[in-house]
């Protein structure tokens, strides 16, 4: 087959012409970048999806996997980040390691954080917060040190600090409370700004929102309370109805069970202070329940049960109504002795009395003996103790024992005294009786000597 020359000439021209245009066409195209296909960057950066990395300027040893996952980072380095917009806006924050889609996407200076999981840490910009689970910590902005596990855990904290959550919906709704614990599903569920609480258990402090400084350990333990601050609850539904109650401290299964709003009570055993609704008592010992609206009452199991007969001590209570001791006789603990003498008079302008106690303090209604603290004080005030507003509280009967004792040996001696006196009052007449005796001879001797030398009478007859 013959070519002419005109004919070459134009195949040639017309080959060339595509080239030209395919080359023009290549031209047009976006420069497709190294992080399209995957790529190991200057500075030990590794960057593997569309968009990872483009934005870095003098960062080190970072690691990009996922669309756009460190997108703006410039001079961040040693961070971490797998998953669509993961890190996303990282700029200069270091030490982050992020893990799902969205995961710490608008940390930009926020160092050392942690998040695992669908948008957990999603708007944080804080540091050396860790996140493990859907939404964990979403919400955190400026809040640092936080650890958050579980689905939705702090998922609204924003600036609180030193937080711990472990559970599904373990403070799930805190949002600047710090040093904040939960540990279990929806522990502190409800908690927005109360700090220093601490739960562990399904539902602890469920329903706490500003309470502060509570501790909560067991199922549903505190679960109530709202605003109630420095309660203490260990055990299954400890303080479970406690709502804004105080300074209360329950140990054992349903401990303080009936409590809503009382105050500082203290219960240890299980089930102990199950009815109290008061303030101010203690329950001590199993099923030591106490009663609806007392106060300022203490329980404690076995103590009227267990007789002691021999070698015991008095335990007593402080004036101030809240030391527990006993009563010591030692000179070491006494000084400016000195005998009662003529003190222990004034007993005998106190007036006993027999009463009966109200329904409070003896529903039996006993017949009883004693004093009324109120008169004795007008007499002599150091024989009664006062309470805390100084009414006068209770009369000191050991005192008015002592006292009584001694008027007991000054009667005491008095007798003695007057016994040696009648012993020599019967000595002296005795002696008067031998005196007299004595006498009584020496008389009849002379008497008798003195018959005997009498001249003797002759009778003469007269005879006319």
């Amino acid at each position: 087959m013959k070519y002419t020359h005109s004919s070459s000439t134009q195949f040639s021209l017309s080959h060339f012409a595509r080239i030209g245009f395919c080359l023009a066409f290549i031209a047009l195209v976006p420069t497709v970048r190294a992080t399209d296909t995957g790529s190991v960057l200057p500075n030990g950066n590794t960057a593997d999806g569309a968009d990872v990395l483009i934005s870095l300027t003098s960062g080190a040893l970072n690691s990009g996997l996922g669309f756009r996952a460190l997108y703006r980072d410039t001079s961040g380095s040693y961070n971490t980040a797998e998953g669509a917009r993961s890190l996303f806006a990282n700029t200069t924050g270091k030490y982050n390691t992020s893990l799902g889609m969205n995961a710490l996407s608008t940390n930009t200076t926020g160092s050392g954080n942690t998040a695992t999981g669908f948008e957990t840490l999603l708007k944080n910009n804080g540091s050396f917060n860790t996140a493990t689970g859907y939404h964990a910590l979403h919400a955190n902005t400026t809040g640092n040190f936080n650890t958050a596990t579980g689905h939705q855990a702090l998922a609204s904290n924003t600036t609180g600090t030193g937080n711990t959550a472990t559970g599904v919906n373990a403070l799930v709704f805190n949002t600047t409370a710090s040093n904040v614990t939960a540990y279990g599903d929806s522990a502190l569920y409800s908690n927005t700004t109360g700090g220093g609480n601490t739960a562990v258990g399904f539902r602890a402090l469920y329903s706490n929102t500003g309470g502060y400084r509570n501790n909560a350990i067991g199922y549903q333990a505190l679960s109530q309370n709202g605003t109630g601050q420095y309660n203490n609850a260990l055990g299954v539904e400890a303080l479970v109805n406690a709502t804004t109650g105080g300074r209360n401290t329950g140990i054992g299964d349903r401990t303080l069970y009936n409590i809503v709003s009382g105050s500082g009570n203290t219960a240890i055993g299980d089930y102990a202070g199950l009815y109290i609704t008061g303030s101010e008592n203690v329950c001590i010992g199993s099923d030591v329940r106490g009663a609806a609206g007392e106060n300022n009452t203490t329980r404690i199991r076995n103590i009227g049960t267990t007789p002691i007969s021999s070698n015991y001590l008095t335990v007593v209570v402080d004036n101030g109504g809240t030391r527990l001791g006993y009563a010591s006789s030692s000179r070491r603990y006494k000084k400016e002795i000195a005998p009662m003498e003529k003190s222990s008079e004034t007993l005998f302008q106190l007036k006993p009395v027999t009463y009966h106690g109200k329904d409070d303090t003896d529903p039996r209604h006993a017949k009883s003996y004693g004093l009324i603290a109120e008169e004795v004080a007008e007499i002599a005030p150091d024989l009664v103790a006062f309470n805390r507003d100084g009414e006068a509280e209770t009369v000191r009967y050991e005192a008015v024992n002592v006292m009584l004792l001694n008027e007991f040996l000054k009667e005491h001696q008095r007798v003695q005294d007057l016994r040696a006196s009648d012993a020599e009052q019967k000595k002296e007449i005795a002696d008067l009786k031998r005196q007299l005796r004595e006498q009584a001879e020496a008389i009849r001797k002379v008497s008798e000597r003195v018959e005997l030398n009498l001249p003797t009478k002759k009778l003469v007859v007269n005879q006319k």
